[in-house]
């Protein structure tokens, strides 16, 4: 039976019609069971919460009754306090089989698909996934010899694209969180405080939220290099002080109920340099024609075409802008001056992107508008 007191991100009802787009989706495949191992579908399907992704576990589901939770035993018990199943669908393998060389958790699963009638089933996998490893596919592959194992990869993931009422709750909560860390980031730039410090500082940001609602650990961590650094897309931080004269980009996210919100922007400690300058116009350009564009209806490709400068080819400084879909606040990019005691501060570009699975509700704060399921509308 389920557990009563469970604190649920959804409703069951919203889990059901989750299921039942996985369910069609397996059907039109021909996919008799799908075994997702992505802990944001695990989540998604079953509102499994725990940090136990570094061993093996997946959702089951098949097209009859409720999925069934599998991972480790001692992590059972955290299946128990967050999934809405009833206790009946919560399966687990034991430690023995924890970075073993004699034995692989997902041979056992293999067996328990086939003690549930499965072991001549077509089984579709998240193959080219993070999270199911090459030996996760041998052995599950070996320990059902009847059975037909078939890529899925994107088969869940797919069903997420459109949010529901209560996923933008979530959402707009983390982006209003992200909105937090930069102003923070704002109050404190400049040179001579070290990058660890100011790390410390968002992160606190990030998790304390707001006095309505609290944060969570984001997908990725603070990206923040500096100077020629910057050429590289991921580096994260050290100890070194900010100095005058160099540029930085902040690509942090905010996040709620484990809904993620990134946004890039950056900052010059000084004056900026004149190619910095105009690759800024061109960015804002970019925006703005790319917020036009980003309307009910048009695909993806359409905005990223639209966006782009129309005098690209004449401006040294182009940059692509990341292709921004998530439900967040998109202000203006801006150069308004970031003033602090004692230190001159210009943000010289200061863009905001947000990243994210939805293709409606953006609200944009600046331009006082908002991209709903039916139409480009003003707020």
């Amino acid at each position: 039976m389920p557990v009563p007191d469970l604190d649920l991100p959804f409703s069951r009802d919203e889990y059901a019609k989750r299921l039942a787009m996985v369910r069609a989706a397996m059907d039109e495949r021909g996919i008799e069971v799908m075994v997702a191992a992505d802990p944001s579908n695990m989540g998604w399907l079953t509102g499994y919460d725990g940090w136990s992704f570094y061993t093996p576990q997946a959702v089951i589901i098949s097209h009859d009754g409720e999925p069934w939770w599998w991972g480790r035993r001692m992590d059972a018990n955290g299946a128990h306090r967050t999934v809405y199943m009833d206790e009946s669908r919560i399966l687990d393998y034991s430690d023995d089989h924890v970075m073993s060389t004699e034995r692989h958790a997902f041979g056992q699963l293999g067996g328990l698909l086939t003690d549930l009638g499965f072991g001549s089933a077509r089984i579709g996998v998240e193959l080219d996934n993070y999270y199911y490893s090459a030996s996760a596919h041998q052995n599950l592959v070996a320990s059902l010899p009847g059975a037909e194992v078939v890529d899925a990869t994107g088969l869940v993931n797919w069903q997420r694209g459109v949010k529901s009422e209560q996923e933008l709750v979530y959402m707009r909560r983390a982006a209003r969180i992200v909105e937090r860390m930069h102003d923070r980031i704002r109050e404190l730039f400049e040179p001579g405080l070290r990058k660890c410090d100011l790390v410390g500082e968002i992160y606190l940001t990030a998790i304390s939220g707001t006095e309505e609602f609290g944060g969570d650990y984001a997908a990725f961590v603070p990206m923040l290099p500096t100077g020629a650094d910057a050429s590289a897309p991921h580096l994260t931080w050290d100890d070194k002080p900010f100095e005058s004269g160099q540029g930085t980009f902040f690509e942090i996210a905010g996040a709620h109920r484990r809904y993620q919100l990134p946004l890039c922007r950056s900052a010059f400690l000084g004056t900026p340099p004149p190619e910095m300058l105009e690759a800024e116009k061109a960015l804002i350009e970019g925006l703005e024609a790319g917020l036009v564009a980003a309307q009910a209806g048009n695909r993806a490709c359409d905005v990223a075409r639209l966006r782009r400068p129309s005098s690209r080819g004449s401006r040294p400084g182009w940059l692509p802008l990341r292709l921004a879909t998530g439900p967040a606040t998109w202000p203006t990019p801006s150069t308004k001056p970031w003033r602090g005691t004692g230190s001159t501060r210009r943000a010289a570009v200061a863009i905001r992107s947000v990243s994210a699975t939805h293709r409606t509700g953006v609200s944009a704060q600046s331009h006082s508008a908002r991209l709903t399921s039916r139409s480009w509308s003003p707020a």
